[in-house]
């Protein structure tokens, strides 16, 4: 029994050890990840732009090889009720009553799209054990389905609660989100196929520097029109997709987010617990406490027995 015990906790150490070498190794990988440059590119959505045509849906379903919708792309009644991205849905777009800006009285709603965001400090990507979220060079966040576990900790931890999954297919289900049209096989960065087909222009791709100094530009001289706001130029760290709105944010569906990401502070935390040990102290001490209680067992039944005997 002893040696069985020893050998046990021998094995659990060791595996206890390697896989907390490789944690801290993943997350030490993560502490320098690039969040703006020349290269990062964005698309700047104005949604007083935006005239609810569902191109950009249609777009996106055809470049993507997605189910062909119940409903065509034509038809207007999705807009009766608020929608999310899916799996078979990687953007959608909904509508809000009331004009999109003060200066548009005779537009009677606002329309927003949805789609994954691209955060420059991607929480997805911050989770995900195995490394099947990754992002480009370029900012595009890609997904890698041959090596996801399906354990869904990207869905918990996105902030704007983006990835869905593939419930309804139970021997390979994937996880789904928008990637920027990015092929990670090729390495192609970012060509989002909807920017391609709006009409108005209401959706535009660039570097994302350029189009944060176009926003600018648009709220400098349209005051009336837009609020002073870019949404996703500080949000949970910034985001690749970023939006001009000409009424509050949150009457729209982009939610009041902070501006630190949240793979810094929980990379903090587990930083800091690993730093002094108390993982495998605990695990010594649990290991310790099992170990104890079995003794004092077994030598309490030894002393019944003997007792018993007599």
């Amino acid at each position: 029994m002893n040696f069985t015990r020893r050998l046990f906790l021998k094995h659990t150490v060791a595996s206890g050890a390697g896989f907390f070498s490789l944690f801290r190794k993943k997350a030490h990988a993560k502490d320098h990840l690039p969040v703006s440059d020349e290269s990062q590119v964005g698309c700047l959505v104005d949604t007083t732009l935006c005239i609810g045509c569902r191109q950009c849906e249609k777009a996106c379903n055809l470049n993507n090889n997605l189910a062909k919708p119940e409903v065509p792309f034509t038809d207007k009644s999705v807009f009766r009720e608020m929608r999310r991205p899916t799996e078979n849905a990687l953007t959608v777009v909904n509508e809000y009553v009331g004009n999109p800006s003060p200066d548009q009285p005779q537009r009677a709603n606002t329309y927003a799209k949805v789609q994954c965001m691209h955060c420059l400090d991607p929480s997805c990507v911050s989770a995900c054990i195995v490394g099947a979220l990754t992002r480009t060079k370029d900012g595009a966040v890609v997904y890698n389905p041959t090596i996801c576990l399906g354990c869904r900790y990207c869905m918990v931890a996105c902030p704007f609660q983006i990835p869905a999954y593939e419930y309804e297919d139970a021997l390979a289900p994937l996880v789904k989100k928008c990637e920027f049209c990015a092929d990670f096989s090729t390495g192609t960065g970012a060509d989002p196929s909807c920017a391609k087909a709006c009409p108005t222009e209401a959706i535009l791709f660039g570097n994302r520097n350029e189009l944060l100094d176009l926003a600018r530009d648009r709220i400098r001289k349209r005051p009336d029109r837009y609020i002073d706001h870019i949404y996703g130029e500080h949000e949970v760290g910034g985001t690749s997709w970023l939006y001009l709105a000409g009424r509050p944010t949150e009457e729209i569906d982009l939610l009041s987010l902070p501006g630190d990401a949240p793979p810094r502070l929980t990379e903090n935390i587990q930083h800091t617990i690993f730093k002094y040990g108390a993982i495998p102290l605990a695990i010594y001490g649990a290991l310790g406490a099992v170990m104890w209680h079995t003794n004092r067992k077994q030598n309490t039944e030894s002393n019944v027995e003997g007792e018993n005997n007599e």
